[in-house]
């Protein structure tokens, strides 16, 4: 079979009765492969078009990390870590605690009525709960946590409680939409036999549809609260207090060397609580 036909058809070895192997050539799907070889060429094609039109210079990337290297031994080696023991700063990393574990909180104490709404099968009013439901969801997960925090800053003025407000924003998109799917994802059998029963809504959610989302919901919350740690991190680089306040004071005085130790800080910071977070996961899965 030559190299060029190889594409319409597959090869296999045949064991005959007599022990002897022998090749035979059976088709395969032209036009299936046809069609991926086409969407693969017009991806190709696109991304050639948008490199030309944005007017990409793709050998630059290649000075991309000599200059990073040149930049951080020039202007932010050696961190001044002794700014990290500093009272102020060990009281903004407890607020950037404090904020996260606040908006976790409130944004999953609201997630879970959202999520019941915005579920078709389990929604009290399919025609008007679900849509407004599932508008709330989306409105909270279109803006970035960054912008609701620039907005409520605004409004508030500055501290922790425009980020603790974003930041629950952020937290109900994301996890009443998590929510939510989970719930439709159940198996309507339990749900129809505690119908059956007589049992009011709050009593199917309990006896229902807690017992098969229980073990999703619960790996979802501990993604929430890890997402909002993350963002807790640099949102009050916005005004919202914690960790970004410091780093953003820092910044605009040009204290490269305290930036470096900030930058650390939060990267080691965000390492543990993703280590806690995973093995929080695996601990729920596992059960």
């Amino acid at each position: 079979m030559p190299a060029d036909f190889a594409w319409i058809a597959d090869a296999r070895r045949v064991v005959g009765r007599r022990g002897r192997s022998r090749w035979v050539w059976a088709r395969r799907g032209g036009p299936r492969r046809l069609g991926t070889i086409g969407s693969s060429l017009l991806v190709l094609g696109f991304l050639a078009y948008a490199t030309l039109y944005l007017q990409i210079d793709l050998t630059r990337l290649g000075q991309l990390v000599p200059r990073l290297w040149r930049l951080v031994l020039e202007q932010y080696y050696p961190p001044r870590l002794g700014y990290l023991v500093k009272e102020s700063y060990l009281k903004s990393v407890l607020e950037t605690l404090q904020m996260s574990y606040l908006a976790a909180l409130f944004g999953l104490a609201l997630a879970i009525p959202l999520a019941w709404c915005a579920s078709f099968n389990m929604s009290p009013s399919p025609r008007l709960l679900y849509p407004a439901a599932r508008c709330i969801i989306v409105c909270c997960r279109s803006v970035h946590e960054m912008v609701w925090t620039i907005l409520f800053v605004a409004i508030l003025g500055f501290g922790i409680l425009p980020g603790v407000v974003a930041l629950t924003l952020s937290s109900v998109g994301f996890a009443g939409k998590l929510f939510a799917e989970e719930i439709e994802a159940i198996d309507e059998g339990p749900v129809v036999a505690v119908r059956a029963t007589g049992a009011n809504r709050m009593q199917i959610l309990a006896y229902a549809v807690l017992p098969q989302v229980r073990v999703a919901w619960t790996g979802i919350s501990i993604y929430t609260w890890d997402a909002a740690f993350r963002a807790s991190t640099v949102v009050g680089f916005f005004g919202a207090g914690g960790m970004g306040w410091h780093l953003r004071r820092s910044v605009q005085q040009l204290e490269m060397h305290d930036v470096a130790a900030i930058l650390l800080s939060i990267l080691c910071v965000v390492m543990m609580a993703e280590a806690a977070s995973a093995w929080a996961r695996r601990r729920v899965a596992s059960a």
